[in-house]
């Protein structure tokens, strides 16, 4: 069966689930995947569920594949678009403050995440007099999934660049996170003149995996790894990888927030999207380009972090050279030449969910040192 037949009766499928609500946390966010001797960094399907714990996987909430049942913390927008021949739309928010200062701050998630998962950041930067924009990228959470896409930094670059000329946003302070990081470098590369700051979270692509020995995945193999994603998995992971160990019962809405995608009826299409994303992020590097950056730079790094793509698929001794995130974030703040470091000593890969006051104080901060105007 084809996936557009399959995105079809999926469509029809949702109709008639029985969707538990979502449940969000108030301050905080997050998603998962396996301990560290089962997956994939940053990627939660690379282990399956044992045995016992699968029917209480499955027990859980089922969501359609863009994500409908689950609610964001604000009203979700369409931006309807056509790329490589192909009609899609783009889920944003976009929040307007009470008291506005002038600036805009785009938000890019990062591979496990979504947009709904800023959201105690959303409040916060609000609360400061910023506009706010958080999409879903194409391929991600409440945006279409299309069967066949030429992923590229550049292309999602540029869909985000189309979202906010479409709004009138011509100025911005660009907030990446994990994967969002290496998209928010490849924007700022693009559009230097539109860039105000750029902000970077704990960004993968500090590193290249490819080149420091992590053997290639097809995407068929990340597709049925893909395939294999439980909750169990993806709790697993975020504990091990994104919390240094720790875990709270406000990370659970975020861990069913992906599962549920996958115990819907478009699984096979989300899963498909998935594979194709982590192609694209094992195969672009952007650690080659962080000299190029002209605008000011804050670094946000949770010095606790672990995150590599491929880790657990490569060799032993390659393994334990990855995902160096204290020496990673240094070294892009030496490369990146107008660059500020702020290192949180005990937070890994989500600093802005483990320790939401301390993050936003940084973040806060560090985007008040910018003049509003250049």
């Amino acid at each position: 069966m084809s996936f557009r037949r399959r995105s079809l009766l999926a469509m029809l499928g949702v109709c008639a689930l029985t969707v538990a609500p979502a449940v969000l946390a108030a301050s905080t966010g997050s998603s998962a995947s396996p301990a560290a001797t089962a997956s994939a960094a940053d990627a939660p399907g690379a282990a399956a569920a044992a045995p016992a714990s699968i029917a209480a996987d499955n027990a859980g909430p089922a969501y359609g594949p863009e994500l409908q049942g689950f609610n964001y913390p604000a009203p979700v927008e369409q931006f309807d678009f056509t790329s490589q021949g192909v009609a899609l739309h783009m889920a944003y928010m976009d929040i307007k403050p009470a008291n506005p200062n002038g600036r805009t701050a785009v938000l890019l998630h990062g591979k496990n995440f979504c947009a709904a998962t800023w959201d105690a950041t959303i409040r916060r930067l609000s609360d400061a007099g910023y506009r706010v924009i958080a999409p879903d990228q194409i391929g991600f959470c409440k945006s279409s999934k299309p069967e066949r896409y030429q992923y590229s930094f550049q292309q999602l670059a540029r869909n985000t660049h189309a979202l906010l000329t479409s709004l009138g946003v011509s100025d911005a302070t660009v907030i990446g996170h994990s994967t969002g990081g290496m998209l928010a470098i490849r924007y700022a590369l693009m559009y230097p003149r539109e860039t105000q700051q750029l902000v970077l979270v704990n960004p993968i692509g500090l590193e290249d995996w490819k080149a420091k020995g992590v053997p290639s995945l097809s995407v068929d193999e990340w597709y049925e790894r893909e395939l294999k994603t439980t909750a169990d998995g993806i709790r697993r992971y975020e504990q091990s990888t994104y919390y240094a160990g720790h875990w709270r019962a406000d990370y659970e809405p975020w861990v069913q927030m992906l599962a549920g995608m996958y115990r819907g009826p478009g699984k096979q299409i989300v899963a498909w999207n998935s594979a194709l994303l982590y192609d694209m992020i094992y195969t672009q590097p952007v650690v080659y380009e962080l000299g190029q950056l002209s605008m000011p730079t804050l670094l946000l790094i949770g010095q606790k972090d672990t995150t590599a793509i491929g880790k657990d698929a490569a060799p032993p001794d390659v393994r334990e050279k990855l995902g160096h995130y204290p020496e990673l974030g240094r070294a892009a703040a030496k490369a990146i030449p107008h660059a500020t470091l702020v290192e949180f000593a005990e937070l890994g890969h989500a600093p802005q969910m483990q320790d939401p006051q301390a993050f936003h104080r940084a973040l806060v901060d560090g985007m008040a040192a910018v003049p509003g105007n250049r």
